[in-house]
Protein backbone atom coordinates (compact mmCIF):
# COMPACT_ATOMS: atom_id res chain seq x y z
CA UNK A 1 0.00 0.00 0.00
CA UNK A 2 1.39 3.03 -0.98
CA UNK A 3 1.10 6.34 1.36
CA UNK A 4 -1.11 7.83 -0.96
CA UNK A 5 -3.60 5.14 -0.84
CA UNK A 6 -4.02 4.84 2.79
CA UNK A 7 -7.61 4.20 3.75
CA UNK A 8 -8.16 6.93 6.86
CA UNK A 9 -11.40 8.00 8.80
CA UNK A 10 -13.63 11.16 7.32
CA UNK A 11 -10.31 11.19 5.41
CA UNK A 12 -8.35 13.02 8.31
CA UNK A 13 -4.81 12.75 9.66
CA UNK A 14 -4.34 11.67 13.89
CA UNK A 15 -3.57 14.80 15.28
CA UNK A 16 -0.13 15.66 15.07
CA UNK A 17 0.72 14.08 12.03
CA UNK A 18 1.15 15.83 8.76
CA UNK A 19 1.71 15.09 5.15
CA UNK A 20 4.34 15.36 2.38
CA UNK A 21 6.39 17.63 4.90
CA UNK A 22 9.36 18.51 3.00
CA UNK A 23 13.06 17.03 4.44
CA UNK A 24 15.79 19.11 2.30
CA UNK A 25 15.19 22.33 5.07
CA UNK A 26 15.52 19.61 7.85
CA UNK A 27 19.12 18.53 6.74
CA UNK A 28 22.14 20.52 6.71
CA UNK A 29 23.33 18.98 3.24
CA UNK A 30 19.39 20.56 2.16
CA UNK A 31 18.71 18.02 -0.13
CA UNK A 32 16.17 15.01 -0.21
CA UNK A 33 12.91 14.90 -1.13
CA UNK A 34 9.32 14.79 1.33
CA UNK A 35 8.39 12.31 3.69
CA UNK A 36 4.98 11.21 3.32
CA UNK A 37 4.22 11.45 6.72
CA UNK A 38 5.90 13.82 9.88
CA UNK A 39 5.10 14.19 13.71
CA UNK A 40 7.20 16.15 16.60
CA UNK A 41 5.80 14.30 19.11
CA UNK A 42 6.91 15.83 22.45
CA UNK A 43 6.57 12.80 25.16
CA UNK A 44 6.31 8.87 24.97
CA UNK A 45 2.22 8.96 24.51
CA UNK A 46 2.20 11.42 21.67
CA UNK A 47 4.88 9.04 20.25
CA UNK A 48 3.21 5.70 20.83
CA UNK A 49 -0.01 7.46 19.16
CA UNK A 50 2.18 7.76 16.24
CA UNK A 51 4.11 4.19 16.26
CA UNK A 52 0.32 3.32 16.32
CA UNK A 53 -0.30 5.11 12.83
CA UNK A 54 2.94 3.73 10.87
CA UNK A 55 1.79 -0.01 12.38
CA UNK A 56 -1.96 0.42 11.29
CA UNK A 57 -0.77 1.46 7.94
CA UNK A 58 2.51 -0.64 7.31
CA UNK A 59 4.54 2.73 7.13
CA UNK A 60 8.27 2.59 8.08
CA UNK A 61 9.19 5.01 10.40
CA UNK A 62 12.96 7.12 10.81
CA UNK A 63 13.62 9.25 13.41
CA UNK A 64 14.88 12.69 12.62
CA UNK A 65 17.22 14.87 14.85
CA UNK A 66 19.24 18.19 13.41
CA UNK A 67 19.67 16.76 10.25
CA UNK A 68 23.20 16.75 10.72
CA UNK A 69 23.88 13.38 9.55
CA UNK A 70 21.61 12.22 7.12
CA UNK A 71 21.40 11.93 3.24
CA UNK A 72 17.96 11.79 2.36
CA UNK A 73 16.92 10.43 -1.25
CA UNK A 74 15.67 12.84 -3.97
CA UNK A 75 12.39 10.81 -3.59
CA UNK A 76 12.24 11.25 0.00
CA UNK A 77 11.14 8.71 2.57
CA UNK A 78 7.79 6.81 1.70
CA UNK A 79 6.65 6.31 5.22
CA UNK A 80 6.49 8.71 9.16
CA UNK A 81 9.31 10.81 10.31
CA UNK A 82 9.30 11.80 14.21
CA UNK A 83 11.18 14.49 15.75
CA UNK A 84 11.13 13.64 18.99
CA UNK A 85 11.46 15.29 22.14
CA UNK A 86 11.67 19.55 22.91
CA UNK A 87 13.59 21.82 22.64
CA UNK A 88 13.60 22.82 26.19
CA UNK A 89 16.72 22.26 28.68
CA UNK A 90 17.70 23.23 32.55
CA UNK A 91 20.52 22.53 34.98
CA UNK A 92 20.50 21.48 38.32
CA UNK A 93 22.03 20.29 41.20
CA UNK A 94 23.64 16.80 40.74
CA UNK A 95 25.66 14.24 43.05
CA UNK A 96 29.25 16.10 42.21
CA UNK A 97 28.74 18.64 40.70
CA UNK A 98 25.01 19.72 38.13
CA UNK A 99 23.13 17.99 36.12
CA UNK A 100 21.29 18.73 32.52
CA UNK A 101 18.00 17.93 31.48
CA UNK A 102 17.30 18.77 27.97
CA UNK A 103 14.39 17.63 25.43
CA UNK A 104 16.29 15.19 22.39
CA UNK A 105 15.47 18.45 20.32
CA UNK A 106 18.23 21.05 21.93
CA UNK A 107 20.16 22.20 20.18
CA UNK A 108 23.70 20.96 20.82
CA UNK A 109 26.06 24.31 20.28
CA UNK A 110 23.75 26.33 22.08
CA UNK A 111 23.28 24.37 25.23
CA UNK A 112 27.30 23.89 25.00
CA UNK A 113 27.82 27.74 24.87
CA UNK A 114 24.87 28.10 27.53
CA UNK A 115 26.03 25.78 30.38
CA UNK A 116 30.16 27.36 29.97
CA UNK A 117 28.91 31.02 30.42
CA UNK A 118 27.25 29.50 33.58
CA UNK A 119 30.68 27.57 34.82
CA UNK A 120 29.62 24.42 33.83
CA UNK A 121 32.28 22.15 32.33
CA UNK A 122 31.67 18.95 30.05
CA UNK A 123 30.30 19.82 26.36
CA UNK A 124 32.65 22.67 25.98
CA UNK A 125 33.93 20.17 23.03
CA UNK A 126 30.69 20.80 21.45
CA UNK A 127 31.04 24.88 20.37
CA UNK A 128 30.16 25.10 16.60
CA UNK A 129 28.65 21.32 16.21
CA UNK A 130 25.40 21.85 14.71
CA UNK A 131 22.15 19.25 15.57
CA UNK A 132 20.69 18.26 18.73
CA UNK A 133 21.97 16.49 22.09
CA UNK A 134 19.30 13.41 20.66
CA UNK A 135 21.22 13.30 17.66
CA UNK A 136 24.77 13.82 19.68
CA UNK A 137 23.65 10.80 21.60
CA UNK A 138 22.86 8.54 19.04
CA UNK A 139 26.10 8.90 17.47
CA UNK A 140 28.28 9.56 19.93
CA UNK A 141 29.16 13.24 18.61
CA UNK A 142 32.42 13.98 20.07
CA UNK A 143 35.70 16.42 19.09
CA UNK A 144 38.61 17.66 20.93
CA UNK A 145 39.16 14.88 22.11
CA UNK A 146 35.67 14.83 23.89
CA UNK A 147 32.17 13.24 23.31
CA UNK A 148 28.96 12.68 24.84
CA UNK A 149 29.30 9.57 26.05
CA UNK A 150 31.68 11.34 28.58
CA UNK A 151 28.79 13.31 30.26
CA UNK A 152 25.88 10.57 29.58
CA UNK A 153 24.45 10.22 33.01
CA UNK A 154 20.92 8.91 31.81
CA UNK A 155 18.51 8.72 29.05
CA UNK A 156 14.61 8.67 28.55
CA UNK A 157 13.72 6.94 25.50
CA UNK A 158 10.97 4.52 24.09
CA UNK A 159 10.90 0.80 22.25
CA UNK A 160 8.67 -0.50 19.54
CA UNK A 161 8.72 -3.36 21.66
CA UNK A 162 8.97 -2.33 25.57
CA UNK A 163 7.47 1.04 25.23
CA UNK A 164 8.67 3.65 27.64
CA UNK A 165 12.67 2.90 28.77
CA UNK A 166 14.99 4.55 31.44
CA UNK A 167 18.32 4.02 29.94
CA UNK A 168 21.80 4.14 31.37
CA UNK A 169 25.21 4.52 29.76
CA UNK A 170 25.59 1.02 29.73
CA UNK A 171 21.81 0.35 27.88
CA UNK A 172 23.45 2.74 25.20
CA UNK A 173 26.31 1.21 24.12
CA UNK A 174 28.08 3.89 22.80
CA UNK A 175 31.18 3.18 20.37
CA UNK A 176 33.12 5.50 18.42
CA UNK A 177 30.66 7.45 16.92
CA UNK A 178 27.67 5.32 17.35
CA UNK A 179 25.52 3.93 19.99
CA UNK A 180 23.19 0.82 20.40
CA UNK A 181 20.67 3.23 19.58
CA UNK A 182 22.05 4.20 15.90
CA UNK A 183 22.64 0.25 15.26
CA UNK A 184 18.82 -0.73 16.64
CA UNK A 185 16.76 -1.30 13.02
CA UNK A 186 15.27 1.76 11.99
CA UNK A 187 11.79 3.00 13.98
CA UNK A 188 12.40 0.93 16.88
CA UNK A 189 14.00 2.95 19.24
CA UNK A 190 13.64 6.66 19.58
CA UNK A 191 14.94 8.61 22.51
CA UNK A 192 13.15 11.74 24.28
CA UNK A 193 15.56 13.12 26.72
CA UNK A 194 18.55 12.96 28.05
CA UNK A 195 20.67 13.88 31.22
CA UNK A 196 24.19 14.72 31.68
CA UNK A 197 26.84 15.12 34.51
CA UNK A 198 28.47 18.52 34.28
CA UNK A 199 31.44 19.54 36.93
CA UNK A 200 32.18 23.15 38.28
CA UNK A 201 34.78 25.10 35.78
CA UNK A 202 35.62 28.98 35.52
CA UNK A 203 33.24 30.77 33.00
CA UNK A 204 36.11 32.69 31.29
CA UNK A 205 38.64 29.73 31.08
CA UNK A 206 35.72 27.62 29.34
CA UNK A 207 34.25 30.43 27.09
CA UNK A 208 37.96 31.19 26.46
CA UNK A 209 38.97 27.25 25.49
CA UNK A 210 35.64 27.29 23.66
CA UNK A 211 36.79 30.37 21.57
CA UNK A 212 39.95 28.10 20.37
CA UNK A 213 38.46 25.22 19.27
CA UNK A 214 35.77 27.75 17.00
CA UNK A 215 39.26 29.38 15.28
CA UNK A 216 40.07 25.71 14.71
CA UNK A 217 37.06 24.19 13.42
CA UNK A 218 36.92 27.41 11.36
CA UNK A 219 40.16 26.66 10.17
CA UNK A 220 39.62 22.82 9.25
CA UNK A 221 35.98 23.12 8.31
CA UNK A 222 35.07 24.21 4.60
CA UNK A 223 31.76 26.78 4.59
CA UNK A 224 29.24 25.56 2.44
CA UNK A 225 26.09 23.06 3.09
CA UNK A 226 27.95 19.72 4.22
CA UNK A 227 26.74 16.89 7.03
CA UNK A 228 30.56 17.14 8.25
CA UNK A 229 32.50 13.87 8.19
CA UNK A 230 31.14 11.62 5.81
CA UNK A 231 33.04 8.78 6.35
CA UNK A 232 34.72 7.43 10.12
CA UNK A 233 38.47 7.11 10.38
CA UNK A 234 39.77 3.88 10.20
CA UNK A 235 41.81 2.82 12.69
CA UNK A 236 45.22 4.44 13.14
CA UNK A 237 44.28 6.92 9.99
CA UNK A 238 42.58 9.45 8.73
CA UNK A 239 39.43 9.20 6.06
CA UNK A 240 40.25 12.60 3.95
CA UNK A 241 43.78 11.26 4.09
CA UNK A 242 42.82 8.60 2.48
CA UNK A 243 40.36 9.99 -0.03
CA UNK A 244 43.31 12.47 -0.69
CA UNK A 245 45.68 10.17 -1.65
CA UNK A 246 43.42 8.54 -4.34
CA UNK A 247 43.05 11.81 -5.90
CA UNK A 248 39.71 12.24 -5.28
CA UNK A 249 40.30 16.16 -3.34
CA UNK A 250 38.13 18.34 -5.32
CA UNK A 251 36.50 15.73 -7.12
CA UNK A 252 32.69 16.87 -8.41
CA UNK A 253 29.38 15.02 -9.65
CA UNK A 254 26.84 17.97 -10.23
CA UNK A 255 26.67 20.35 -8.08
CA UNK A 256 28.48 17.94 -5.09
CA UNK A 257 31.92 18.84 -4.81
CA UNK A 258 34.29 16.78 -2.19
CA UNK A 259 36.40 19.85 -0.37
CA UNK A 260 39.45 20.92 -1.49
CA UNK A 261 40.18 22.03 2.29
CA UNK A 262 38.65 18.62 4.07
CA UNK A 263 38.39 15.74 1.66
CA UNK A 264 35.79 14.13 4.02
CA UNK A 265 33.28 16.59 3.14
CA UNK A 266 31.36 16.71 0.69
CA UNK A 267 29.78 20.49 -0.38
CA UNK A 268 26.90 20.64 -1.72
CA UNK A 269 27.45 24.42 -3.74
CA UNK A 270 23.63 24.73 -4.53
CA UNK A 271 21.53 23.00 -6.14
CA UNK A 272 23.50 19.89 -5.75
CA UNK A 273 20.89 16.54 -5.74
CA UNK A 274 21.00 13.46 -3.48
CA UNK A 275 22.59 11.44 -6.46
CA UNK A 276 24.93 14.06 -7.02
CA UNK A 277 26.61 13.84 -3.83
CA UNK A 278 25.56 10.17 -3.77
CA UNK A 279 27.55 9.29 -6.52
CA UNK A 280 30.79 10.63 -5.30
CA UNK A 281 30.14 8.63 -1.74
CA UNK A 282 30.15 5.43 -4.03
CA UNK A 283 32.99 6.73 -6.01
CA UNK A 284 35.02 7.42 -2.84
CA UNK A 285 34.19 4.11 -1.29
CA UNK A 286 34.81 2.07 -4.07
CA UNK A 287 38.29 3.77 -5.12
CA UNK A 288 39.93 3.58 -1.41
CA UNK A 289 39.19 0.13 -1.32
CA UNK A 290 40.13 -0.71 -4.69
CA UNK A 291 43.37 1.05 -4.71
CA UNK A 292 44.39 1.39 -1.03
CA UNK A 293 42.56 -2.23 -0.17
CA UNK A 294 40.44 0.13 3.34
CA UNK A 295 37.09 -0.19 3.35
CA UNK A 296 35.66 3.30 4.63
CA UNK A 297 32.80 2.94 7.01
CA UNK A 298 29.91 5.44 6.78
CA UNK A 299 29.20 8.45 9.36
CA UNK A 300 26.59 9.71 7.40
CA UNK A 301 23.36 7.91 7.32
CA UNK A 302 21.57 6.83 4.00
CA UNK A 303 17.86 7.21 3.65
CA UNK A 304 16.27 6.15 0.72
CA UNK A 305 18.66 4.13 -1.11
CA UNK A 306 18.13 0.39 -0.57
CA UNK A 307 21.63 -1.60 0.31
CA UNK A 308 24.27 0.03 -2.27
CA UNK A 309 26.01 1.06 0.78
CA UNK A 310 26.61 -0.47 4.20
CA UNK A 311 24.96 1.83 7.23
Amino acid sequence: MTPAALSLPNGRLPPGITRDRPLAPLTTWKVGGPAAFFATPVDAVALASCLAFATRHRLPVLALGGGTNLLVADTGFPGLVVRCGTRNWSVGSGPNGALLRAGARAPLAAVARGTALAGWAGLEWAEGIPGTIGGAVVGNAGAFGGEIAAVLRGAAGYSLVCGEQTLSPANLGFSYRGSALRDAPPGTRFLLAVELALLAGDARELQAKMREYAAQRRTRTPAGASCGSVFKNPPGDHAGRLIEAVGLKGAEEGAALVSPIHANYIINRGGATARDIFALVERIRWTVLDRLGVTLELEVRLVGFGESLPR
